[in-house]
């Protein structure tokens, strides 16, 4: 099975759980059933059949006899052991116990050796269970079968097993049926199909057994494979869009997530239905389906994700499947992933997981090919099990249409001329039709055979480029080549981040993924279909000279991710890459400048106060020209909304407008200057200022206080909304709440006379209230007045109290008496998400900045999110009687980065040494008061920590 390569190191790492065949066993080494029987009937010895004390003595015995074979499968999944072999043991042991059960129910209990055939019964595990694999967390299902009717002894001996059971501690599921309705059932419900599928003999009348399975194969298998199939794979893809159709989200399901243990059951399952066959060995065996590479990568994925599987259950002590940021760490450790250079183990074990989930894509494409292949050499007159038109004709040498679907004349093809898999890719895009399974197969078994020298092919290179940029929609075929490995193959440095992930919990998604979804989001932009979102992107996008340029950046944007300080590291590969590509020299130069710089107007915009002239200097300085400007913040934007749901929202989208607009202005100029961006600035508050007048009449005193920057920075409908509420109070201090549906977020606004610690007053009864902060813009009047502007949400991202009312008239209510009184309490809350912070260490640190700003420090604090930091933050910087003109609050995830522009008492900056220590020492202990083992990084100046000219 083709994968990426990996390094020497890497692959003695990985290896480790799965080196070689696991230790032998035999079930007598691990649960003695003989021995427990006889301990069992010396028991019935000295008690009547009935007896609660034989009952109590029997389930002692079978209850330890389960303990120790778990314990034992427990302590060589620790040792190294992979998790397919310890699944195996659980269920080998749990059959030996629920077999000495019914032998002690059936012989000791209601024992009676005259039974009828109507009586006779057969024990047997379907589901999971049924194909001899048990998480060490999972249910047991069980069906209890009979010939004919129920019968009161079969009632009794069942009940009796199953009241044992519960009482064992073990989660039952379990059915009482002959063998008609069971045939019938599963004709009426594909789960029970498929349960009986897997039906497995453990005890009992064994002859009822062999009837079931061969009604079960005359009336559900024969004639029946297309039914099957087609129902198997819609159910599939429906389970995928449940679980968000993407298995490269950062916490996966390991059992339901695609690419996961189901998906490797499902192909189980299609095997064996199709087929014949009962154990994984048995279909792996059959040379027709998979080849012995392809089989071992089976065996590989699946003890791979069954080791993982039981890992989770026995850290958690119950069926969680999910992999959360919480147990990565210690289950990486524990599969022998270490830290290597750049590369933390965390990320190294989760990089392995998701190459294996998408080993399990391959193996679905291949099995899909071989099944439809042999339908058509079945039925080849029928429709196939899966419906499709004609489509259009293709004339390209070796290539043919194939009910709708293009496929290859000979599965030989790319081997023999490797660069059509890419024209592959672009017949498909052009015609807009769909890849056969049989194609894609091909491609996968011959990705050896594509070379450097092939990369290199200007057809390739062309091909590959067609596919990127001139293309409506490049991101769904773009998937489909990295989903077939052809992405990686023909760019390396992009192979490189494949199934890559970072170990934190701002991004929803690996590398790769994210990647991909940022070239959606490009194209959306440039078609016009995010206009709501971003309108100024679309707007732009015809006039930019560089299009390749911008897309070829953003697949390339985070190649160095993983190789160093990812900016200088990613112009590298990227420039690297562009060129192999047949990109000219100033182009090459310019993809490396956008990827280098691909942070910095989102820290910007974000970070710093960018109603200050000199952010805005400092910004156009470093962009230098207008074509670079507009490629970078379409680039921005495309990169934040890619990030995860509900990251992108309509205040960014303001603050990155606002930059732009202001750098472009800069950048008109003969030269960036800063009384350039002054004079700019105070023209375009001017403006704002007198439409709003027009709009709505004479100013409120507070708002003819406001100087340039908050002008600028507000859209008409904010300027109105804030108009009205000051003109129509009739008090001094005014607190009111927006509801805004399109940012699902709650704005904020407070309005009164300015007195130290009043932002950090704000916040402590804001925290109370258990509103999450988004973002937060302070504006103060030249006369003592000031505006505060709260973006609100709840702890999840979703809007603050839901817009219900009275949870907003109580939080108006609280921040009114914190203006007017102060805040003496503030209640740190535990976070819903504190159990997976508990995962990350974040060193906390502090910069202080005199030359940002002409007029104020700029204090830049980072450190671990938690919901009282931002008010512990400004407590402080209050408690030294600085005066606060702006602070801008982000959270990324677990971590924070919070900027403050502040001066003294007296209105200057911040130079005195002794009041800078004192002040750092603070701010530290703050940012570290929950992670008493977490490295303290010593106060900087900005000087010290990196250029003046960076963001």
């Amino acid at each position: 099975m083709p994968t990426l390569p990996l390094s020497k190191t890497e692959i003695a790492n990985q290896s480790k759980p799965f080196g070689g065949a696991p230790k032998p066993w035999r079930i007598d080494s691990v649960i003695e059933t003989r021995k427990l029987k006889v301990q069992l009937e010396a028991a019935a010895l000295d008690h009547l059949p009935q007896d609660k004390e034989l009952r109590d003595r029997a389930m002692d015995l079978l209850h330890g006899a389960l303990f120790r074979g778990r314990m034992i499968a427990q302590e060589r999944l620790n040792a190294g052991i992979d998790g397919l072999d310890v699944a195996r043991m659980l269920a080998a042991v749990q059959n030996e116990v629920i077999a000495t059960l019914y032998w002690f129910t059936t012989t000791i209990v209601y024992g009676d050796s005259n039974r009828t055939e109507g009586e006779k019964l057969a024990v047997l595990a379907v589901g999971g269970y049924g194909r001899n694999v048990l998480a060490p967390s999972s249910d047991i299902d069980l069906l209890f079968l009979r010939n004919y009717k129920q019968t009161p002894w079969a009632e009794s001996v069942i009940e009796y097993m199953l009241y044992m059971m519960w009482d064992m501690g073990l989660k039952v599921g379990n059915a009482f049926r002959n063998v008609d309705e069971c045939i019938r059932l599963a004709k009426e419900d594909l789960n029970t199909e498929t349960a009986l599928l897997d039906a497995r003999y453990i005890c009992g009348d064994e002859q009822i057994y062999e009837n079931l399975r061969k009604r079960y194969h005359d009336d559900l298998i024969k004639g029946r494979a297309s039914q099957f199939i087609a129902a198997k794979l819609d159910e599939r893809d429906k389970r995928h869009k449940k679980q968000g159709d993407s298995r490269y989200v950062v916490e996966p399901n390991v059992k339901e997530g695609k690419g996961g243990l189901r998906d490797l059951q499902t192909l189980f399952w299609l095997v064996r239905h199709a087929y014949g066959g009962s154990t994984l060995e048995d279909i792996l065996a059959q040379r027709e389906v998979f080849t012995e590479d392809e089989a071992q990568a089976f065996r590989d994925a699946g003890r791979f994700l069954w080791t993982v599987r039981c890992h989770i259950h026995y850290l958690t002590g119950r069926p969680e499947e999910r992999l959360s940021f919480d147990l990565q760490p210690e289950i990486a450790s524990r599969m022998g992933f270490e830290d290597e250079g750049e590369r933390m183990g965390v990320e190294r074990f989760m990089k392995r997981y998701f190459l294996e989930a998408k080993t399990v894509g391959s193996l679905t494409r291949i099995l899909c090919a071989r099944l439809e292949a042999d339908q058509q050499k079945a039925k080849p007159n029928l429709l196939h099990f899966l419906p499709f038109t004609q489509g259009p004709k293709i004339s390209e040498d070796g290539f043919v249409m194939d009910a709708g679907r293009l496929n290859v004349e000979d599965e030989t093809f790319f081997q023999q001329k490797p660069v059509e898999m890419l024209r592959l890719f672009k017949l498909a895009e052009d015609n807009n039709v769909d890849i056969h399974p049989r194609a894609l197969s091909a491609v996968t078994r011959s990705l050896e055979c594509f070379n450097e020298t092939h990369r290199t092919d200007p057809e390739a290179a062309q091909l590959f480029i067609d596919l990127l940029i001139n293309t409506s929609d490049p991101g769904p075929i773009m998937r489909m080549m990295n989903e077939a490995d052809v992405l990686g193959t023909m760019v390396p440095e992009f192979g490189d981040i494949v199934a890559q992930t970072q170990f934190n919990m701002y991004h929803h998604f690996t590398v790769d993924e994210h990647t991909l979804r940022a070239i959606d989001a490009l194209a959306e932009m440039e078609r016009g279909d995010d206009k709501g979102l971003f309108p100024l992107g679309h707007e732009l996008f015809p006039l930019l000279k560089h299009k390749r340029a911008l897309y070829l950046a953003m697949l390339l944007h985070d190649t160095g991710k993983g190789l160093g300080d990812q900016q200088v590291e990613g112009e590298k590969t990227a420039m690297a890459a562009s060129k192999r590509l047949g990109v000219g020299e100033s182009e090459c130069e310019l993809i490396g400048w956008l990827v280098r710089n691909h942070l910095e107007m989102s820290d910007c915009a974000q970070k710093r106060d960018i109603s200050d002239p000199r952010t805005v200097t400092q910004f156009a300085e470093r962009v230098g020209s207008l074509e670079r400007l507009r490629l970078l913040l379409i680039l921005t934007v495309a990169d934040i909304r890619a990030v995860g749901p509900d990251v992108w929202n309509g205040w960014k989208g303001q603050l990155l407008k606002e930059l732009y607009e202001l750098t472009e202005a800069a950048l008109g100029q003969d030269d960036v200057e800063e009384t350039h961006v002054v004079s700019d600035l105070n023209a375009r508050a001017e403006k704002a200022r007198k439409a709003l007048i027009s709009r709505k009449g004479e100013l409120p005193e507070l708002m003819s206080q406001m100087e340039a920057g908050y002008w600028t920075s507000q859209i008409p409908d904010e300027l109105d909304w804030q108009h009205d509420l000051l003109t129509n109070a009739g008090a001094e201090t005014i607190v009111e709440c927006k509801v805004t549906p399109q940012t699902s977020s709650v704005e904020l606004m407070v309005a009164t006379t300015d007195r130290t610690g009043l932002f950090s007053d704000i916040v402590g009864a804001l925290v109370n209230e258990e509103a999450h902060i988004a973002a937060a813009q302070i504006y103060t009047g030249s006369e003592g007045g000031v505006l505060d502007l709260f973006v609100l949400q709840d702890e999840d991202g979703r809007m603050f109290g839901l817009g219900e009312s009275p949870r907003l008239k109580r939080l108006q209510k609280k921040v009114m008496d914190a203006v007017l009184k102060g805040v003496s309490d503030v209640r740190e809350r535990k976070s819903i998400n504190a159990r997976r912070e508990a995962a990350f260490v974040v060193e906390p640190d502090v910069i202080f900045d005199n030359s940002g700003s002409a007029e104020y420090t700029i204090i830049e604090v980072t450190g671990k999110e938690r919901a009282a930091l931002l008010y512990d933050l400004a407590r402080t910087l209050a408690n030294k009687e600085l005066k606060l003109h702006s602070a801008h609050a982000g959270a990324y995830g677990e971590r924070i980065h919070d900027t403050f522009y502040v001066q003294t008492a007296a209105g200057d900056k911040l130079t005195e040494q002794t009041l800078v220590d004192a002040l750092a020492t603070d701010l530290l202990d703050v940012l570290g008061a929950d992670e008493q083992n977490a490295p303290r990084t010593p106060a900087h100046t900005l000087a010290q920590a990196r250029s003046a000219d960076s963001f």
